[in-house]
């Protein structure tokens, strides 16, 4: 079986909706993963920001404001009266229990609540619609058997035994329509898998039931070799090392996920980047096969800040990295890049919440020197270091660019450079010029 997961603008209207509904009944069972309606996510966010804030005007306007969105989709995307009756019942319902923490005491409990509504609505929707074109849909919520533990992570036993019971329990279905983002915490609560999430809920999915293809469908012809919202004549990458796709996601490819590569990869299960706007394009396919010897894209992730700690106490001192690290430990703080000399250590953060006390806490050890406003930019392919000259091609295109650190070994499929977010536009078209234009 197949796992199809569309994206927000794939569902972003009644339109879309019904071509999206053309792709995916081709005669064949499948499992659909939805994300919410484009736009929506954001105005549940927006409307717990003035819950929090006890604004139950400016709540309110929003809510009846988005109600009204969703109703003038229904009425454009159902033919019959019945089915229209049908997902406006469903929809108000939901809607209706939004509204009910407007005179609440609210907190982030309620928050995950709203937040979860985007998926509900817009499968709902889908599924109502298959149904009205005679499709035997069959909706598979995901609060019912998607859940996390303790920590945070996935708990795949679960996820696996409650989803195979609920496919069997629908069995026979033409389509099984499903949630992405939203899940179960470890006390039963509401909760969900943060932003993007709807990709990691596919590869879950996937490798729950194994799945023989996970697809990812957005609004663009697969992963870019570069931004092309930046960089002019970037082109599509047909195949990536699942490593190569995890690094690219994490270091900037908005496109995919971070976190939905590692179910995949685990399981062996190809991932497919489609575009629903072309879905006749072929797209970028994530697998374990490796095209040797070849850089493949370019990504950037911005919002960094890098932190140096130079001392000379260091010098031969065991466990003075170790101490370094816990400091941001502590902070609940992820490190990006490091690289170390004789007497100091430079690191890089993207989260900097917790900044001023990491600097105060790192001052037992050394000067601290701090950084803001830059970015990293990650060239990803087989960059072995026995394949020669690739390190040469990548500094040769940043030769008048300043360039704060440099991190390369760690991994046989990134080399990352610590730039200024002032350079970003110069750095990622001279590299696209230099490592895929031939100039």
């Amino acid at each position: 079986m197949k796992i199809l997961k569309f994206g927000g603008t794939s569902v972003g209207n009644a339109q879309r909706i019904k071509d999206v509904a053309k792709l995916i009944c081709d005669g064949t069972p499948k499992i659909v993963v939805l994300s919410a309606m484009s736009g929506t996510t954001n105005s549940l966010v927006e409307i717990s920001d003035y819950l929090y804030k006890k604004n139950e005007e400016g709540a309110t306007e929003l809510i009846s404001r988005l109600l009204t969105k969703y109703l003038r989709t229904i009425d454009e995307l159902y033919s019959t009266e019945a089915y229209k009756l049908q997902a406006k019942e469903a929809i108000n319902v939901n809607f209706n229990h939004i509204r009910s923490f407007v005179k609440e005491v609210f907190t982030p409990f309620e928050e995950r609540e709203i937040l979860s509504k985007g998926e509900l609505l817009s499968s709902y929707m889908v599924h109502y619609y298959l149904l009205e074109t005679g499709i035997k849909s069959a909706l598979i919520p995901a609060l019912d058997y998607m859940r996390v533990n303790e920590t945070g992570e996935p708990d795949s036993a679960f996820i696996k035994d409650k989803l195979l019971n609920l496919l069997k329990e629908n069995e026979g279905a033409d389509m099984y329509i499903t949630q992405g983002y939203i899940c179960r915490n470890a006390k039963g609560e509401v909760d969900n898998l943060g932003r993007g999430g709807s990709d990691y809920t596919a590869s879950l999915v996937g490798a729950a039931v194994r799945a023989s293809e996970i697809q990812i469908w957005t609004d663009i012809d697969g992963m870019h070799n570069n931004d092309p919202r930046i960089v002019k004549n970037t082109s599509p990458v047909r195949k990536l090392n699942f490593s190569e796709a995890a690094e690219l996601a994490y270091f900037g490819a908005k496109i995919l996920h971070p976190t939905c590569i590692q179910p995949a990869k685990l399981n062996n299960i190809p991932v497919r980047l489609l575009n629903t706007m072309q879905p006749d394009a072929p797209g970028t396919t994530i697998s374990h096969e490796t095209e040797k010897a070849k850089i493949k894209a370019v990504a950037a992730k911005d919002n960094i800040t890098a932190i140096k700690i130079k001392s000379g106490r260091m010098l031969l001192v065991a466990g003075f990295l170790r101490k370094v690290f816990e400091v941001f430990e502590k902070h609940r703080t992820p490190i990006d890049l490091v690289t170390t000399s004789e007497v100091g250590v430079s690191v890089t953060i993207d989260n900097d919440s917790h900044l001023d006390s990491i600097v105060n806490e790192l001052k037992k050890f050394g000067a601290v020197t701090v950084d803001r406003n830059m970015m990293i930019v990650c060239v990803v392919g087989d960059i072995k270091w026995e394949n020669v000259g690739f390190e040469s091609k990548i500094i040769d295109a940043v030769k008048d660019i300043p360039v704060r650190m440099i991190s390369y070994g760690g991994s046989n499929y990134n080399v990352s450079l610590l730039i200024r977010a002032s350079d970003k536009e110069k750095a990622l078209q001279s590299l696209s010029d230099h490592l895929f234009n031939n100039k």
